[in-house]
């Protein structure tokens, strides 16, 4: 029997890993880098051990490091979790050769699969190995791992090779293996896996299926089981082909194979020989612990009898410190709060006070919820991610909602192109929000029962906000009854007509710290409140109270380059320096952070006047790049008289 279990990962897994343990009798024991010193799955661990660093190629994927720790901390069995090590099949063996036991399939199925290349070879698929105009659109992929990274689609020969040296060097960050491969890319797909279940007795379960259709940069976003409108046939035969490819490498313990579906055919994508993400939809639908289940195959214990039968549709969120109205950009900062009502299961990696910093992935947590029917499940995740209060770095919780509440979704005929077509939709600012800053502003007078009321009519008083990149204003008078919004002047955009926006239907009723109600065009309701310096979230409105005189000196030139995000300057385009001619849209500079790398691109056609960054720096978010010089019109000719 296994008594102490190293969870060779961290966040969320390494949590959710822990409390399973825990529910078994099983002590644990956490690997951390510096940057996770404090993080939450090195404090609920019994016993954690430092990786000295903080990026992942000095410490979680140092197998050799994880093994001494397991040693050190006297850890008979190891759980990888998923990415970093759990793919690699020399940590497997180098696990089971210092006599501990692995949670995980055998090194030779790992060798099998985990490898994309090898794994469509044994199912009777070879990759492209030259392409051609004719192949296009293709998918760039990476051999080792999974989660997105080191994945390009190519619809230009002209861009192969420069996206083939990207996913390379993405690839090789995540993975510790820059292997990657080309393959067809097929449109109009979705993305549907089944998850399998084996034990060293020769039995395999196939556990359903899941649609992980919605996703952005090829991972996943909203995930649910079963995969809706797949007919009893298809169902059938992507469990069959999960089966033959499981027993195909004489797999245990949990395992995904992965499909595209399009056309009414399943076309094998690849097998993932670790858990994936997103289990706890599976875990909800049969009614399973797929870690203890992990456990128990490690032990030796047998599968009893058939599967369970599935109950219900779940569906899963990935909520995640990024802004999917910029190009997804990593977002970092102080976690304040992070609270989700309702019936729905929370696994996360942080509690309110974290930081999100910029070396792992920007994932935040993953929210569950499970009901009869998938209307039920859908409607009941998408209320309680909308009430929660997720105060910090900017989150892609509205844009989960709306995806959640979409039509295409919601009638189930979403496919993986399903961003591409609606991002800027689903990312359209909210209409001015005119009672959430009047609310802001109740909550401010609340707290400091500023100004008092005069028997003179008083001026209005302006106070400014920034949300969404935008700058709006709250105009205001004390009177004796409190805080007034100016009538039809109160609230609009800074340097527009005030009120516009029919602020005068907005009435303050109660103003406690924390806690406003407003009359909204003869309809009261209630808003929280809470502030962080000059932060202020507003329900689920994030505003940032501006000073009352600008800054006159925070101006950059046209054209000015910011780092959108902290990380690093990872590679500077061949020859770039100051006085050289871009075109718009050109790529001038890559920048990695949360193990994904983000090309900056030049703003306009130009001339690069400056160039602050070189390769292996480090910048923070807002750093001056580069300055590109646009262009100027050729003068008109003046007409002769």
């Amino acid at each position: 029997m296994i008594s102490t279990v190293l969870v060779a990962n961290r966040g969320e897994i390494a949590c959710r890993i822990v409390r399973t343990c825990g529910e078994l009798g099983i002590r644990t024991v956490a690997v951390h880098s510096d940057a996770d010193r404090n993080a939450l799955h090195a404090r609920v661990a019994d016993a954690s051990v430092r990786l000295p660093g903080a990026a992942p190629a000095d410490t979680y994927l140092r197998g050799d490091l994880v093994v001494k720790a397991a040693l050190a901390a006297g850890a008979d069995a190891v759980h990888p979790g998923y990415g970093f090590l759990s793919e690699n099949a020399g940590f497997a063996r180098a696990v089971q050769d210092a006599g501990l036991v692995w949670i995980g399939p055998p090194p030779e199925a790992i060798e099998a699969m985990a490898s994309k290349t090898r794994a469509k070879e044994l199912m009777g698929i070879a990759p492209l190995r030259e392409v051609t105009e004719a192949d296009l659109p293709v998918l760039v992929k990476a051999a080792a791992g999974g989660g997105g990274r080191g994945m390009r689609v190519v619809r230009r020969l002209a861009d192969l090779d420069a996206e083939l040296a990207a996913a390379r060097a993405e690839a090789a960050s995540a993975f510790g293996d820059g292997e990657v491969f080309v393959e067809p890319y097929v449109e109009g797909g979705r993305h549907v896996e089944v998850q399998v279940l084996a034990d060293t007795h020769g039995t395999v379960w196939a556990l359903g299926t899941r649609d992980c259709s919605l996703q952005r940069r090829h991972q996943k976003v909203i995930e649910e089981s079963p995969a809706p409108g797949l007919t009893a046939e298809l169902t059938g035969e992507l469990h069959a082909l999960a089966v033959r490819a499981a027993r195909a490498v004489g797999y245990t313990g949990a395992g995904t194979v992965e499909f595209l579906v399009a056309g009414g055919r399943a076309h094998f994508l690849e097998m993932n020989t670790r858990l994936q993400v997103e289990h706890p939809v599976t875990e909800a639908v049969f009614g399973l612990d797929l870690v203890a289940e992990q456990i128990r195959v490690a032990e030796g214990h047998r599968l009893d009898g058939d599967p369970p039968s599935a109950r219900g549709h779940a569906v899963e969120a990935r909520l995640y410190a990024e802004d999917p109205a910029h190009d997804w950009a990593p977002q970092t900062g102080r976690l304040h709060r992070l609270a989700v009502p309702g019936a729905v299961r929370l696994d996360t990696g942080f509690t309110d006070g974290d930081d999100i910093g910029v070396h792992y992935d920007p994932m935040i947590a993953k929210v569950v919820a499970h009901a009869p029917t998938r209307a039920e499940a859908v409607r009941r995740l998408a209320s309680a991610l909308e009430r929660a209060a997720i105060h910090g770095p900017v989150t892609n919780r509205d844009l989960l909602v709306r995806s959640l509440r979409h039509p295409e979704f919601a009638e189930g005929r979403m496919d993986t192109g399903f961003y591409d077509r609606h991002l800027p939709a689903l990312t359209e600012p909210a209409p001015d929000p005119y009672a959430p800053l009047v609310a802001a502003l109740a909550d401010a007078h609340g707290r400091s029962r500023f100004g008092g009321w005069r028997n003179l009519p008083s001026q209005p008083q302006v106070k400014r906000y920034a949300l969404a990149g935008e700058e709006h204003e709250a105009r205001y008078r004390h009177t004796r009854d409190g805080l007034a919004a100016d009538g039809a002047g109160g609230v609009g955009r800074a340097g527009g007509a005030g009120g516009a926006d029919g602020a005068g239907g907005v009435q303050v009723v109660h103003a406690d710290p924390g806690l406003v109600v407003l009359d909204v065009d003869g309809v009261r309701r209630r808003f929280e409140v809470a502030r962080y310096g000059d932060r202020v979230w507003v329900d689920g409105t994030a505003l940032t109270a501006l000073p009352r005189f600008p800054d006159p000196t925070a101006q950059l030139a046209p054209g000015s380059l910011l780092a959108p995000m902290p990380g690093t300057v990872v590679r500077v385009a061949d020859g770039l320096a100051a006085g050289a001619s871009v075109q718009a849209g050109e790529p001038l500079l890559w920048l990695e952070a949360m193990k994904m790398q983000h090309r900056i691109s030049a703003p306009v056609t130009g001339t690069l006047s400056a160039l602050h960054a070189a390769e292996g720096q480090q910048v923070e978010v807002g750093a001056l790049l580069a300055v590109v010089d646009p262009d100027r019109p050729p003068a008109a000719d003046t007409p002769s008289t």
